[in-house]
């Protein structure tokens, strides 16, 4: 019987994460769990296909938009559950027993990990304890929390539509009974520690209040970067 998990990552330019990401993935090939990894890149021209050609995934290429990378990624999974993954996310020792028991007891329902940031300090701690507030009280995880979902599941749901941001939001709005699963996802704070952590989490709460008026995704990808 066939490995019930498929990895799905997107990349674009992520030869410094992808590494560390791939390495604590590890314990869920001997745990039995994974079947196959997929990596949607978005035109990435660093070692980014080197190293996932080394690791054995199978590598789509196309536009570069993370819902539409996800949305490919995801169609080519053949896994009856589907874990989709950000680059620079690394799951902490554990997850893949608490994935197995999730699979096991969890009666189908899609899930997602804690969020913690690969950092230290008050400021990293506290922006995590919202975000992990956000995701139970309104069922609201980001991407970079993972998502662990059947595939029925993600078909039923639509699965990710075609944007630049926000595709994780769309998603989880249009799925019911989410559990958190109680390993972590370890991310990366790169992106607080150059704007600072108050301006980016504004600017993060802000982004999500203008999608939910109906702010354009691309219209608002263009000022996240920044």
């Amino acid at each position: 019987m066939p490995a019930p998990v498929s990895i799905v990552i997107p990349t674009l330019n992520a030869e410094a994460e992808l590494p560390a990401a791939l390495e604590h993935l590890m314990e869920g090939l001997a745990a039995g769990l994974i079947r196959e990894l997929v990596i949607s890149d978005g035109g990435s021209t660093d070692a980014t296909r080197a190293i996932a050609e080394a690791s054995g995934a199978e590598w789509i290429s196309g536009a570069p938009s993370r819902g539409g990378q996800l949305r490919r990624g995801c169609a080519a999974a053949q896994g009856e559950w589907l874990l989709v993954l950000h680059a620079d996310t690394r799951l902490e020792a554990g997850w893949s027993a608490s994935v197995a028991q999730h699979l096991a007891e969890g009666q189908g329902r899609p899930a997602c990990f804690r969020l913690r940031f690969r950092a230290r300090g008050l400021m990293p701690a506290w922006v995590a304890r919202w975000a992990n507030l956000r995701t139970r009280l309104f069922a609201l995880p980001y991407g970079d929390q993972g998502l662990l979902i059947a595939r029925d599941t993600y078909e039923a749901a639509g699965g990710y539509p075609d944007q630049p941001l926000m595709e994780d939001v769309a998603l989880a709005r249009r799925l019911k009974g989410l559990a958190v699963l109680p390993s972590a996802a370890l991310t990366s704070a790169a992106r607080y520690q150059r704007a600072g952590w108050l301006r980016r989490g504004a600017r993060n709460l802000w982004t999500l209040m203008r999608y939910f008026l109906g702010v354009k995704p691309e219209r608002l990808a263009r000022s996240y970067s920044k």
